[in-house]
Parts: C-alpha cells; sequence; structure tokens
C-alpha cells in the first residue's frame, strides 16, 4: 500500500471516529435530558401548551312576522390594560408618558364614569404596580363607544404596544320593551341559555355554537389564533305582529288599570291558521303598576260560563237536545241534592237552550247538562275529548298546562261542571276551542312560530297543523254559533248593549260574536269567594267571515265590574282597531264591504 493510500485510510478512519464520538454525545445528552432532566423539561413544554380558549356564538334573534326584533344580542365590551407590555416600559416609558393624557381624556369623553385626572390616576398607578389585567372602565360600553375609543392615537398601535384590549360579552336586550316579554322570555345571566318563553323552547337553534381559540406564542409574541369558527345561533320567525300586539297589550293595560285587577290576559288568534298575532300577560306589582311576570295565557284555571259553549256542544251533538229546546228557570235557587245552583240576572221565566246560553244561566245549564248525563257522566267527558280539546300538544311554551276535565264522581259535580266548575283550562285552550267555531269547525292548533332562519332564509318552516277536522256536526255547529251570536245581539245577551252598561262588546264598525264568563275564586281555607271573580269574554270577528278569535280574561278585578262590560268592550275595542290596521274592510258606495284578502 503506497504511503497516499495509507493517509486516505487514515482520513477516513479520522472522520468516522469524529462522527462516531458526535453520535455518542448526541445519544448520551439524549438519555441525559429523558432522565436526569426530564422533570425540568416537562415543566417547560407545559408552559409552551397553547391555551385554548372559546369563543362565544352570537345568540339568533327572535322577530315578528314581518322580521322586527323582539329580541336580539347586543355585543358589548369590557376594557381592560396589560401594564406590562414591553413596549410602554421601553426608554423609560417614553410611548406610555407621551399618550396618558390623551388616553385619559378620550375615556373621559366617550365612557364618562371618571373625570380625565381619575382614569390618568387610575391607570399610573396600575402602570407602577405592572398590573396585567387592569379594569379600565368598571361597566360594559357599547359598540359605538369602542369603535370611538379604536380611533385613540395610543389605541390604534394595537395591544402589544398600548396594552389595551377588548372583551366581548352579549347582552340579551328586546328592542320593544314588554311587548310580549312573558312570551318571548328570557336567558340565564348574559350570554347563558334560555330560561322561559320562545327563548327556551327554541335554546337550541337560537344558542349556536362555540369556536374555540388557541393563545400561542409565534414570533416572540403571544396571539389569538382561531381554531375553530363559532357559529352564530339561527333566528326565530314568530307569528306575533308587533303593531296588533300594541293594540292588545294596550286595551289589555288600560282595562286591568282601571279595575285595578291582579292580573289581566289577552289573545288574538288569527282563525284560518292558528298563528297567535298578540299575546299579553300583565300582573300588579306592590304599586299598582302592570308588567310581564307569569304567562297566564298557558296555565289552566277555572273558566266560569266560557264552559257552557263546550258542554252545550257536546249535548247537542250527542243527540240529547235541540237548540230551541225550553227550560225553566227561576229567581230562587235551584238545589240539586246537596248544592244550590244560582243565576247572577235572577227571573222566573221559560228559555231555549239558545237564550239559556246567551242569558249565561248557570240554573237552565245545569238542568240541561244533568238532564242529558245523569248517570252517564263519562260518555258527557268522552264527548269532549273527541273535539280535540284535551289534546296535550297546543303551543310551543314551554310548561303549558294541559287541560284537566276528569270524569266526575257523582251528578252533583257533574251540575257544577255545566257552567264551568270542577273543569280547569288555560286561556289558550278556551280560545283554541272558540276558534274552531269561528273556523267551520275545523280546530288549529294555536302557533307561535312559522320558521327558522339563517340570515333571512328559512332552514325550517312551520306549516298551521289542524288537531280536528271537525269538533261537532254541521247542525251541532250551526245552532251554537247562532246562540253564541245572541249573547253580544240579543237583548238578554251578556254581552250585549243595555242602557245602564253600555255597548259591551256590540261595535257598529264590526259584527262580533262570542261567550261571557265569570268564575268565583277559590280562597284557600276560605272556599269560593262571593266577592272575587275571574272575568272573561271571548269571541270571533267579523262574524259573518272570521278573520280573528280574541280571549279576554281578567283576574279578581275591584269596584263595579261585569265580564260583558269589562271584557266584552276590551275585545271589542281590539276588533275594531285590529280591522282598521289589516284593511279587512273597504267602504263601497257608502257601505262598509268585507274585503276577502
Amino acid at each position: 500500500m503506497s504511503d497516499e493510500q495509507r493517509n486516505t485510510v487514515w482520513r477516513f478512519a479520522i472522520i468516522f471516529i469524529i462522527i462516531l464520538i458526535g453520535f455518542g454525545a448526541v445519544l448520551g445528552k439524549i438519555i441525559y435530558v429523558q432522565t436526569v432532566e426530564r422533570e425540568e423539561w416537562l415543566k417547560v413544554a407545559d408552559k409552551q401548551v397553547p391555551t385554548n380558549r372559546p369563543i362565544k356564538a352570537a345568540r339568533g334573534n327572535i322577530l315578528d312576522c314581518n322580521g322586527r326584533l323582539l329580541a336580539t344580542s347586543m355585543p358589548q365590551y369590557y376594557v381592560y390594560m396589560d401594564t406590562r407590555v414591553p413596549a410602554l416600559h421601553e426608554k423609560n416609558g417614553a410611548l406610555f408618558h407621551a399618550y396618558i393624557d390623551s388616553l385619559a381624556l378620550d375615556l373621559a369623553t366617550v365612557v364618562g364614569e371618571r373625570t380625565q385626572t381619575e382614569y390618568k390616576t387610575r391607570i399610573v398607578n396600575a402602570y407602577l404596580r405592572g398590573e396585567k389585567r387592569l379594569k379600565v372602565c368598571d361597566h360594559r360600553i357599547n359598540y359605538l363607544q369602542r369603535q370611538a375609543l379604536e380611533q385613540n392615537v395610543l389605541i390604534k398601535k394595537g395591544k402589544y404596544k398600548s396594552g389595551i384590549f377588548f372583551e366581548d360579552q352579549h347582552r340579551r336586550i328586546k328592542p320593544y320593551g314588554i311587548l310580549a316579554s312573558r312570551t318571548i322570555g328570557g336567558i340565564y345571566g348574559e350570554g347563558g341559555g334560555g330560561n322561559s318563553g320562545l327563548e327556551k323552547g327554541f335554546d337550541t337553534e337560537l344558542r349556536g355554537e362555540d369556536g374555540m381559540s388557541s393563545v400561542q406564542k409565534i414570533g416572540g409574541r403571544y396571539e389569538s389564533v382561531t381554531v375553530e369558527e363559532a357559529k352564530d345561533g339561527l333566528d326565530v320567525l314568530t307569528t306575533i305582529d308587533a303593531n296588533l300586539q300594541d293594540i292588545v297589550e294596550n286595551a289589555l293595560l288600560a282595562k286591568t288599570t282601571q279595575l285595578e285587577a291582579k292580573w289581566g290576559c289577552c289573545i288574538l288568534m288569527e282563525t284560518q291558521t292558528g298563528y297567535i298575532r298578540a299575546i299579553a300577560n300583565l300582573d300588579r306589582d306592590e304599586d299598582g303598576k302592570y308588567y310581564e311576570a307569569q304567562n297566564h295565557a298557558v296555565q289552566r284555571v277555572e273558566p266560569g260560563s266560557t264552559f257552557k259553549t263546550i258542554a252545550l256542544v257536546a249535548a247537542l251533538d250527542d243527540g240529547k237536545i235541540d237548540i230551541d229546546d225550553t227550560v225553566s228557570v227561576t229567581s230562587a235557587p235551584w238545589k240539586y241534592f246537596t248544592v244550590k245552583h244560582t243565576d247572577a240576572h235572577k227571573m222566573d221565566t221559560v228559555l231555549t237552550v239558545r237564550s239559556a246560553l246567551a242569558a249565561s244561566s248557570n240554573i237552565a245549564l245545569a238542568k240541561i247538562i244533568t238532564r242529558c248525563y245523569e248517570g252517564s257522566a263519562k260518555k258527557f267527558v268522552r264527548r269532549i275529548e273527541k273535539m280535540g280539546l284535551m289534546d296535550s300538544v297546543y303551543c310551543e311554551i314551554p310548561g303549558a298546562d294541559k287541560v284537566r276535565i276528569d270524569i266526575p264522581k257523582d251528578t252533583v259535580t257533574l251540575s257544577k261542571m255545566s257552567y264551568g266548575y270542577s273543569v280547569e283550562l288555560s286561556p289558550m285552550q278556551i280560545l283554541m276551542f272558540y276558534n274552531a267555531i269561528a273556523n267551520n269547525g275545523r280546530m288549529m292548533r294555536p302557533m307561535l312560530v312559522t320558521a327558522i332562519q339563517q340570515n333571512g332564509e328559512n332552514v325550517k318552516t312551520f306549516r298551521p297543523q289542524v288537531v280536528k277536522s271537525s269538533i261537532c256536526s254541521k247542525g251541532t255547529l250551526r245552532d251554537i254559533r247562532s246562540a253564541l251570536h245572541d249573547v253580544v245581539w240579543d237583548r238578554l245577551g251578556t254581552a250585549s248593549r243595555h242602557p245602564w252598561s253600555g255597548a259591551k262588546a256590540q261595535s257598529e264598525l264590526v259584527h262580533i260574536a262570542g261567550k261571557t264568563g265569570t268564575a268565583q275564586l277559590y280562597i284557600p281555607r276560605q272556599g269560593y269567594s262571593g266577592s272575587h271573580h275571574r272575568i272573561t269574554f271571548v269571541g270571533y270577528f267579523p262574524e259573518e267571515n272570521p278573520r280573528y278569535t280574541c280571549i279576554c280574561m281578567i283576574e279578581d278585578p275591584h269596584g263595579a265590574y261585569d265580564a260583558g262590560k269589562d271584557c266584552g268592550s276590551t275585545v271589542r275595542i281590539i276588533a275594531e282597531k285590529t280591522m282598521a290596521y289589516t284593511g279587512c274592510y273597504i267602504w263601497k258606495k257608502g257601505e262598509r264591504v268585507l274585503e276577502k284578502r
């Protein structure tokens, strides 16, 4: 082997040895790190794990039938400052001291919680202490205020130089105030899920899906990186018409205030579709003011005389009576076993079934129903069940009460059921039944929502739903409608015009048919009270071709009150204003003509 060859071999050997030594050193370091320094490096690694933070999805809007906002989420912001950012401390804090006065001035001008001096003192003290998360403003600011602050010279430099950053919170607001507030519902806290009304019923659609961001160190700085975008909630399009809601709520407020009532409820339904165009629930507080507290529309109560129509439909449809059959009534109470039945409007006469309903005679109804179903009370309840009234699915409000109409154990209970005691229905269920009468026997499900929308486009649609195609025969329907006409237009009618009580439900602008109801309130440990009542009127209009059905129920009114005069006149006012707003009437040659729209 030549000298040159030997030198080449030695060079390769030396290189190999160097590589081997280097590999050994690296391997040794790896082993050392994985054993001796393992715990220390794991702690470092933990500090480098990105911090995940949720991105809150914006809650969807609740809209009226014309797209107007009934509930929406308004962004608001907390203003914070990290006084430790390096840029504020470079060159002895030159940047901080150059702009602290202008920052304090803008805060005082835009937010106004403090004076310029107070803001400056607050921020300077935090700067000297090295606060990481100074809450610059005590309260949240709105979007316009944020935009104004972002024009400040220091803030414009970004959060890594100014230290200023904003954290958003979404506040739920109702632009129309108390308008249908209890039906719209509420949410838990700020940004929480729905706890009542439509907010709760459609919480899944409204809440959306939160996203995720990760705080990571990029280029020596911590940046918030979006990992998953938030999916904002969908919008709920309701059947409520804000203008009709205003009409209904003002009419109810005027009457409950006048009567100093405990509470009042009023619902306006579109006859052919079952759409609820307005729903008002007003409770009286200790100061005598009214606000939306409970959803009385879906809470069951003893309905009083509005149940007489249901009882007569059952008896007529079973062929037990004819609308022109007669029954005698007396001014003295009628005793039936252990119970005495009395009439508010006392008279000694003979009434037809038709006029018995118009005059709302308890004695007449008790005699008719006991005569028809004595010994077969079960058949009476079963007939009512067949009408569809006891179907449990009837509206979208969570927690709505079901009808309670139990089979009576004795005939005495049956006699009281005939005029609305020992049974319980909500105002919504009473309205649903009378709406079926107005709708040629077809019972519609009361509906509050027509669509779920995203960016104004329907992603899910809810169509009008028929609960029962016909609640009774055509003959029964014709007879009961004629009797409900007499309630308002016959001289005996409890909602007709009388010299001492005014127009009641009679209107010169629109024909209304319906029924009054008065029920004594049950006082715990005292029994039924003769001086505390629940008064009601439920009716439909225009009678010739019904477009709307409306119920007004008032609890525990004071002073001189009457179901026809007070609840009847409230429905009349609503009917007249509704017809004017919707333009259902047109004038031709001096006559009012119903226009089919």
